[in-house]
C-alpha cells in the first residue's frame, strides 16, 4: 500500500498512511522479527560460495550462446532484413556497374570501379552496424540482470556474441559477393577472388563490432546513433574516395591512417588493381599502366598492402576489446 499510495490522495483523505503503519502491531512484530534475525548465532560462519559463478567459463559460453542463438531467431526481421539488403545492394550495384572491370581503358573506368568500391564495402558496413544496434542494446538489459546474478561473466558473454553474429557475417559476405564479383567483370582468378572476399569480411566485421561497442558504451540507443552518424561521416570522407590520400593536407592525413573504411578500399584496389600493367588513356597526360596510375593518383602500392591487412585485424580487436571491456565496468541501468 506504501509502495502505491500517493501523498496528494493522502493529503485529501488527511490520512498519513505511513504514520498508520509505524503505530500498528505489524511494525512492531516485523521489527522485533529484524533484530532476532540480525543476531550472530554461536558457531555461525559466513555466507560462503566455492566459486563466483554457477558453473565453469565453458558452460558460461554455452549457455550464453544457446541464449543469443534463441534470441536471433526469435528476431526474423533482423536477419531478413539484412540478407534481403545484402541481396538487393548486390545486385543493384552489379547492375549499375555490369562488366566495368572487364575492359579498364581509360582513367574513368579506374574511377568507375573506385565509385562502386566505395559504395558497396561502405553502405553493406553502414547498414550492418545500425541493424546491430537495437538487438544489442535489448540484450543490455537482461545482460545487466543475469551478469548481477552471477550466471556467467561479461568474456563469456562477448565470446557468445561475437561467435553467434560470425555466422551470418560470413554468409552476408558470400552471397554479395558471389553475386557481385562476377557481374562487375573483375579477373575471374581464385586468388584475387579470396582477397575481394577477405576484405568484405574484415569490413564486415569491423563494422559490426563497431556498431556493437557504440551500444554498450552509450546509455541509450539514441545516443549511439547519433555517434556512429558522426563517425561515419569521417570515415566516408577521409576514406581516400572524394579526397585521395595524396591530395589531403599532411595535418589533416593522419584521419587517412586511422580510418578503417580508407583501409578496406585502399585493400580492395590494390588486391583487384595493384598487379595489371595494361596502359590506359589518362587525359592530358601519356598512357599508364593501371598499377603505375592507382600508385601515383591514390597512392596504393605494395609496401603498405602488409600493414593495411594488419590494421583491419588491429581494429577489429579494438573494438572487440571496448565492447568487453564496456560491458564488465559500464551500467546504465536506471531502477
Amino acid at each position: 500500500m506504501l509502495d502505491i499510495t500517493s501523498l496528494t490522495m493522502e493529503y485529501d483523505k488527511s490520512i498519513d498512511y505511513a504514520e498508520i503503519f509505524r503505530s500498528s502491531s505489524l511494525y512492531r512484530e516485523n521489527m522485533e522479527l529484524v533484530s532476532e534475525l540480525s543476531k550472530i548465532r554461536p558457531n555461525s560462519e559466513d555466507l560462503h560460495f566455492a566459486s563466483e559463478y554457477w558453473q565453469n567459463f565453458g558452460s558460461q559460453c554455452s549457455a550464453c550462446l544457446w541464449k543469443l542463438h534463441k534470441s536471433y531467431w526469435k528476431n526474423p526481421e533482423f536477419n531478413v532484413v539484412r540478407f534481403v539488403t545484402t541481396v538487393g545492394t548486390s545486385n543493384l550495384f552489379a547492375i549499375v556497374f555490369c562488366k566495368i572491370g572487364s575492359n579498364i581503358t581509360s582513367e574513368q573506368d579506374i574511377f568507375n570501379i573506385f565509385r562502386v568500391m566505395y559504395a558497396s564495402a561502405l553502405f553493406q558496413g553502414f547498414v550492418n552496424a545500425i541493424l546491430m544496434q537495437p538487438l544489442v542494446w535489448m540484450e543490455r538489459t537482461v545482460l545487466y540482470r543475469e551478469g548481477s546474478a552471477g550466471m556467467y561473466t561479461s568474456m563469456a558473454y562477448t565470446i557468445a556474441q561475437v561467435a553467434v553474429e560470425t555466422p551470418f557475417v560470413i554468409l552476408q559476405v558470400l552471397l554479395f559477393s558471389f553475386i557481385f564479383y562476377p557481374m562487375i567483370g573483375f579477373q575471374l582468378s581464385i586468388v584475387k577472388f579470396l582477397w575481394f572476399l577477405l576484405f568484405m569480411l574484415l569490413n564486415l566485421s569491423y563494422f559490426t563490432m563497431y556498431g556493437m561497442m557504440t551500444v554498450t558504451l552509450t546509455p541509450t540507443p539514441e545516443i549511439a546513433s547519433s555517434v556512429s552518424f558522426l563517425i561515419y561521416l569521417l570515415w566516408s570522407f577521409f576514406s581516400g574516395f572524394f579526397i585521395s590520400r595524396k591530395m589531403i593536407p599532411v595535418w589533416w592525413r593522419w584521419l587517412y591512417w586511422v580510418n578503417p573504411a580508407a583501409w578496406t578500399l585502399y585493400g580492395l584496389m590494390f588486391s583487384q588493381l595493384g598487379d595489371l600493367d595494361k596502359p590506359i588513356h589518362v587525359p592530358g597526360n601519356l598512357d599508364q599502366p593501371i598499377n603505375v596510375f592507382v600508385q601515383d593518383l591514390f597512392g596504393f602500392q605494395d609496401n603498405d598492402f602488409t600493414i593495411i591487412m594488419a590494421l583491419h585485424f588491429g581494429v577489429i580487436m579494438l573494438f572487440l576489446s571496448f565492447f568487453g571491456f564496456s560491458i564488465e565496468k559500464l551500467n546504465f541501468q536506471i531502477r
